[in-house]
């Protein structure tokens, strides 16, 4: 199967190239991308969406839209690539973590945590955009984050990891969160009253405190991915990156904060008494608890992802700022 594989990259990676080749000579400001980075951008994504398959942590539709996901953000920068490898690989292991206590816990509870493309757009969708953005307007291309002589390359790259934090350190709080607090009521992130594990908007302190683990080991892939690719760049001349860090970490716990607003303001929540559990729509036998019905899981998990792209790049500017 390997066999094959290479067989079938190796030629597509050439032609590949090729076409950059031939776009650069046309376009003389372009560099081309070289052969091994076409190479990685298509092995790497299938070999991911493989493993997937195999570990049901997603369905095919998911693996087809993380094929498309994985190939942008890999051939883009190779440190997006590990950052969104380490949310998927993460985020699978803490989903599956205690599944026959979450089966309990969730009425909609999917074998294996499978994700499908709507999951999986509404999680890596909007670090894909942003990793577009970057590719047209750097090229395919790691870049130190300098924001005082690299502004739009450094605001579009850490947007890409405030994304892929946010959605990182929203998974581990709520699967997590769920399993180490289950002796704990959430409350409810707008008016801290207790309510009914499952609630849209809960909150514990456990889970905010993984919430900042899960955004934290991105920015940990970021950081070191950055240091093995750009080591002679920065470390002699160039600003500190190790505030990646902290940008992890912050964007971690704000993300997944930012979800918990949006859930419980627009996201409704209700307790079915025959089955009892929390749902998400309205009915005979459901007890109102928070929200409206504005929008689904996914929609807040896109909204959130979007919102910290967008502030990430604020924060991660204040950051250098006070280490210049």
């Amino acid at each position: 199967m390997w066999l094959l594989l290479l067989s079938l990259v190796a030629p597509l990676s050439l032609i590949c190239w090729l076409i950059t080749m031939f776009y650069s000579y046309v376009h003389n400001d372009t560099v081309p991308v070289s052969p091994v980075r076409w190479m990685i951008a298509i092995v790497a994504p299938v070999v991911i969406a493989t493993w997937g398959l195999k570990r049901k942590s997603l369905d095919r539709s998911g693996a087809i839209a993380g094929l498309v996901v994985g190939f942008i953000l890999t051939i883009s920068n190779l440190c997006f690539f590990s950052s969104l490898l380490t949310f998927f690989v993460m985020g699978s292991k803490v989903t599956k973590f205690k599944a026959e206590q979450k089966k309990k816990m969730e009425h909609n509870y999917k074998e294996g945590g499978q994700r499908n493309w709507v999951q999986v757009l509404c999680n890596g969708g909007m670090a894909a955009i942003f990793g577009l953005q970057y590719m047209f307007h750097v090229g395919c291309r790691e870049v130190v984050i300098d924001f005082s002589h690299h502004y739009s390359p450094s605001w579009l790259a850490v947007s890409v990891l405030g994304s892929l934090a946010c959605c990182c350190g929203d998974t581990f709080s709520s699967e997590l969160g769920a399993v180490f607090s289950k002796n704990t009521e959430p409350r409810l992130i707008t008016t801290f009253r207790k309510v009914p594990r499952g609630t849209n908007g809960g909150i514990t302190l456990i889970g905010s405190l993984f919430s900042m683990v899960g955004g934290g080991l991105v920015g940990l892939a970021y950081y070191i991915t950055q240091i093995f690719l750009l080591r002679e760049s920065f470390l002699d001349r160039g600003p500190p990156q190790w505030p990646l860090l902290i940008v992890g970490l912050l964007m971690g716990i704000i993300g997944s904060t930012v979800d918990s607003l949006l859930g419980a303001t627009f996201q409704y929540s209700g307790f079915h008494r025959k089955r009892n559990c929390v749902v998400e729509h309205s009915g005979s036998d459901v007890d109102y608890i928070s929200g409206m019905e504005l929008l689904d899981n996914h929609s807040v998990n896109l909204l959130s992802s979007l919102i910290s792209a967008l502030i990430s790049p604020k924060i991660a500017f204040e950051l250098w700022r006070l280490c210049s």
